[in-house]
């Protein structure tokens, strides 16, 4: 049986009560063990002793929105770049990832079953996954790759085995395309809503799907017991539609209006903001070769983006962190947690948001989430007070130690 028993550090549950020294957390195998006052605890001698030396000690950190598999490069690169090449990419992108302190992460489209068996098989290291497979789109949407050319050129390679074509148009093709994605193996469903800002021939404010195809999707979900819907929504007519149709989570939310805030409460939905996404286009735009359509409704929505998530937040919405990492580097994720802040987050209900809220949104708060007895050990170290100053999350050289599953990573 391995052993880990971490002290000296201050201690943040995740649960959002004070912050507790003289704490000792004790790992056994996978699990935690113990968490409370060392005199209280029996001591063997045979655990691993990690000092924390007077850093912090927090639950791994959750990103509901990411795109393991990429990151974004421009259109001539990713043409050159032999197909099998973006696996070994990827094992990279999840191992900053992780080193970063994200221990799980819910990938948004892109990520097939074959790399989440290689994670759990500890062939590579990375986080935890839940896995979408694809996002469903209309034809013209975001997601489909046409471009003003009229040729078509994915962000990622697609329909090819294990990872099904996500464009769909009507009930039926709709109904199809979800049960073909519950077979590749998606553990959540992930539909495009509205328009987006990397998409060449719409715009976040369009509408996509009608409000009984939303439905289907959420209802074939429902029969497989309770697969829930995320959905890309960034106009609040899209938004609306979704929310109806009993989706689980909104990603984005740029353009939120009054009545789609009332409409989350009322039916607890979950709010993912990605704040960073349109402001990483922006810093990498000329070294990525985004698009300029791109860049411009990044321009255009960044206020607004801000604006809606610090009404949401002070309504009372279900806020979970969420990054769309694979638009920017994979590993810069905590800088999210700044941008929460500055949308009108105390730097506790940042790291909330980022452990037990993203935690619940992705259905697995009974394991991970939290620093408490009986969970797996997904928990980080990190050099001084975050409560004190949250962008110290976002450089990765403070991030001092990562445990995942009672494996020291880092």
């Amino acid at each position: 049986m391995t052993s880990l028993l971490i002290k000296n550090g201050l201690f943040i549950d995740g649960n959002g009560g004070e912050p507790e020294k003289d704490v000792i957390v004790v790992v056994k195998d996978n699990q935690i063990a113990y968490v409370g006052s060392e005199t209280a605890y029996s001591i063997s001698g045979e655990e691993q002793v990690v000092d924390a030396q007077g850093g912090t000690i927090l639950p791994g950190m959750i990103d509901t929105h990411v795109h393991m598999m990429m990151e974004f490069s421009p259109v001539a690169e990713r043409l050159e770049t032999p197909f099998s090449f973006m696996y070994y990419q990827a094992a990279k992108y999840l191992e900053n990832t992780l080193k970063a302190g994200i221990t799980t992460v819910r990938d948004a489209l892109g990520t097939d079953l074959g790399v989440k068996k290689a994670v759990e098989e500890g062939l590579i290291s990375g986080p935890r996954l839940q896995l979408s497979i694809n996002a469903l789109t209309i034809t013209g949407g975001h997601g489909d790759g046409y471009t003003v050319s009229g040729r078509e050129v994915d962000l990622l390679p697609s329909d090819y085995p294990g990872m099904p074509s996500g464009k769909c148009d009507g009930v039926e093709e709709v109904r199809k395309k979800t049960r073909e994605m519950l077979r590749a193996g998606a553990e959540v469903i992930k539909v495009h809503a509205t328009g987006g800002v990397l998409s060449a021939t719409d715009h976040p404010e369009f509408t996509q799907f009608s409000q009984e195809e939303l439905e289907t999707i959420v209802e074939e979900g429902r029969f497989r017991k309770g697969v829930k819907v995320m959905a890309h929504a960034q106009g609040a007519e899209g938004i609306k539609n979704a929310v109806r149709a009993g989706v689980h989570s909104i990603e984005h939310g740029i353009f939120l209006d009054d009545e789609a805030i009332d409409m989350m409460i009322e039916k607890g939905t979950y709010l993912v903001p990605t704040l960073l996404a349109p402001v990483a286009v922006l810093e990498t735009a000329k070294e990525t070769g985004m698009p300029d359509t791109a860049v411009q409704k990044s321009k255009e929505v960044i206020e607004f983006h801000k604006a809606s998530i610090a009404k949401a937040h002070k309504a009372g919405v279900k806020i979970a962190m969420g990054t769309d990492a694979g638009v920017m580097k994979h590993g810069t994720n905590l800088r999210e947690l700044g941008l929460m802040t500055e949308a009108g987050m105390t730097p506790m209900e940042a790291i909330i948001a980022s452990t037990k809220t993203a935690a619940e949104c992705l259905g697995w708060e009974d394991k991970v989430g939290t620093v408490e007895e009986g969970k797996l050990a997904d928990i980080i170290i990190v050099n001084g007070n975050p409560l004190e100053d949250i962008n110290l999350l976002a450089n990765n050289e403070n991030i001092k130690t990562v445990i995942k599953d009672g494996k020291i990573e880092k």
